[in-house]
């Protein structure tokens, strides 16, 4: 009788074959899928290259425009000019969309900080525009008060109380003097403040700035903010890296800013709409002229109230959205115009401010 040993071995070579090609296949399936993998991974950085690039083509232009600007009328910026108008520009695969924004007719938050242990200063009316502060800072006389560094901080609770925000007074002035707190380099708590040991407290506890804001979204972190109307105040405030300068360009502040122009001219909420609503498109050729305006002069503006204000533009905000492909690019960039030259100041990628 003869064995079937041989046929037995054959099963198993068979079976170990057609393991080792199934095995095989696997691998093949995965290293393709690998392979696939990369090449589109390769394709979308490549796609997101060129969108970054394309945005910091939009970046320079946007420079050249302003140029231009300060080459025709160094001294008058109104939206009425080419820069204040989007610019879109379409590409083989993709294309840019820009927007160039006057970052002087919001309240600049950095404006807010002082030097020096001054607290709660009161009025001195005996002060003016020549006056030297702490530090040898010049103090700004500001209209209805008497030019203190703390001047810019009355008018920004006089924004917050009289912008049509739910908020009351109480509440205001512990938003505001916790937000001073912030800006500030030491550690004296104003009369309705907040410092390192009352953010220390939190459930999730951090420590307060003392430096100038980078971003306006650090509000949300400040003692008293109220997300409520935190997305009511966002649109009227603004933060110019490196600089506390408050000024307002009269001739680019919108409708929804008025609050603002109220806070620092004196005028009630309406009559400030009014003003902005009846503005020329080329708007004023000097400050005095738009203090000359009849509501204004029933104010009895004088030159107090010029300290805060302008007719011209030192810093712009470029929002820029860029398409290629599948990718998609979001940059925004503050510009800063300084002796003839423009300079950016700061990029935030991906979000746009």
């Amino acid at each position: 009788m003869r064995s079937k040993q041989p046929k037995q071995q054959k099963g198993v070579a068979l079976m170990i074959v057609l393991m080792v090609v199934a095995f095989v296949a696997v691998i093949g399936v995965d290293m393709a899928g690998r392979l696939q993998l990369q090449v589109q991974r390769a394709a979308n950085i490549k796609d997101n290259n060129q969108a970054y690039w394309y945005a910091m083509g939009a970046e320079q232009f946007a420079k050249t425009a302003i140029l231009r600007l300060i080459d025709a009328d160094p001294d008058v910026v109104n939206m009425e000019q080419e820069w204040s108008q989007e610019f879109t520009y379409p590409l083989e695969g993709g294309g840019i969309q820009a927007q160039l924004s006057d970052m002087q007719n919001c309240f600049n938050l950095n404006a807010l900080r002082e030097s020096g242990d001054s607290r709660n200063p009161s009025p001195n009316p005996s002060l003016n525009a020549d006056d030297s502060g702490t530090n040898g800072k010049e103090k700004v006389k500001d209209p209805g008060t008497g030019g203190t560094p703390a001047d810019a901080l009355t008018l920004f609770q006089t924004m917050i109380k009289n912008g049509g925000f739910e908020i009351d007074s109480y509440s205001a002035e512990v938003f505001s003097d916790s937000l001073a707190d912030w800006l500030d380099e030491d550690s004296n708590l104003r009369q309705n403040g907040a410092e390192d040991s009352d953010y220390e407290s939190l459930v999730h506890p951090y420590l307060a700035a003392n430096n100038l804001m980078a971003n306006k979204s650090e509000l949300r972190l400040i003692n008293g903010v109220d997300l409520e109307w935190l997305s009511e105040l966002l649109p009227l405030v603004c933060v110019i890296p490196g600089d506390e300068n408050l000024k307002i360009n009269v001739n680019t502040i919108q409708a929804e800013q008025a609050p603002v122009l109220a806070a620092i001219t004196g005028l009630p909420l309406e009559d400030a709409k009014s003003e902005i609503a009846s503005r020329d498109p080329k708007g004023w050729d000097k400050v005095e002229d738009f203090l000359a305006e009849p509501a204004l002069q029933a104010l009895g503006a004088s030159e107090g109230r010029a300290a805060w204000l302008d007719v011209k533009t030192q810093h712009f905000i470029l929002r820029i959205k860029t398409r290629y492909n599948n990718a998609t690019f979001k940059m925004s960039s503050v510009l800063k115009v300084d002796n003839g030259e423009v300079t950016v100041i700061r990029r935030e990628f991906g979000g746009v401010t």
